[in-house]
């Protein structure tokens, strides 16, 4: 049975992807800060922690690479987002979007370095269209998306000697949250709370084709129509791709 190890295993796209690779024999390792809406069974082992803790961190990957000494599959997914105005926002709720898209990310993909490349296994960051492009209102999520792509394709290059895959997936608006931001006053929300996107999918449809891309060994997987509208456009035309997102998100101009 192949092992997953899932960062925010408790959000909507943790569990839709735990759900679908459950559905196709693996076990998955659900790790978040708060697993009581989780159950643990014999394909599903939920384990809490704060990832933004160095010690906690640690600990807990610790004790899944002494359970799991091959691990098949990592999935980096744990992640907030901050809408805002960058003369709204401070340098301390800048650090916090960081040190839970990007620090934690890299902490864990350090501490199961051994484990994956004992599988010959996959490093899968989750990032966003705002991870190879600009979006209004979102400067430290854009910011750290960046950071968070940029350390994975440069991994990729390291892992790849050990028979280690390092793809990045790429959604647009995953609808995970809508309702229930639990918007805090710097701006910072949980992932999939905001209103002001556009074609929106549903937590089950992105990890399917996160999943599809997996099976493939994409390096990189757009997730969606939006998504891949984004790549193509901001690729080929980087200043009409922020023109069209200006005109889509803010809507003035």
């Amino acid at each position: 049975m192949k092992t997953a190890v899932i960062s925010g295993g408790a959000g909507g796209l943790g569990r839709a992807l735990s759900t679908a690779l459950q559905a196709d024999g693996w076990q998955t390792v659900l790790v978040d800060l708060d697993i009581s809406g989780l159950e643990a069974s014999e394909t599903q082992i939920p384990m809490q922690c704060d990832l933004t803790d160095p010690e906690q961190l640690g600990d807990t990957m610790a004790q899944i690479a002494e359970r799991f000494p091959r691990i098949d599959l990592a999935i980096y997914n744990a992640g907030i987002t901050q809408i805002g105005a960058f003369d709204a926002t401070d340098d301390v709720s800048h650090r916090k979007v960081f040190e839970i898209n990007y620090f934690a990310a890299v902490a864990m993909a350090r501490h199961l370095l051994a484990p994956v490349r004992a599988a010959k296994g996959t490093h899968l960051a989750i990032s966003s269209v705002a991870g190879f492009s600009p979006l209004y209102h979102r400067t430290a999520y854009a910011a750290s998306k960046h950071a968070l792509e940029g350390f994975f394709k440069s991994l990729r290059s390291e892992e790849k000697e050990h028979g280690v895959h390092t793809l990045i997936a790429a959604p647009s608006f995953v609808a995970t949250n809508i309702g229930n931001d639990q918007r805090q006053q710097d701006g910072t929300a949980r992932p999939g709370s905001a209103t002001d996107g556009m074609d929106y999918m549903t937590p089950e449809d992105a990890a399917a084709k996160i999943l599809a891309g997996l099976r493939k060994s994409r390096p990189m997987i757009p997730v969606g129509r939006i998504a891949r509208a984004a790549w193509w456009v901001n690729s080929l035309s980087p200043r009409l791709f922020q023109r069209l997102m200006e005109r889509q998100i803010d809507g003035r101009h």
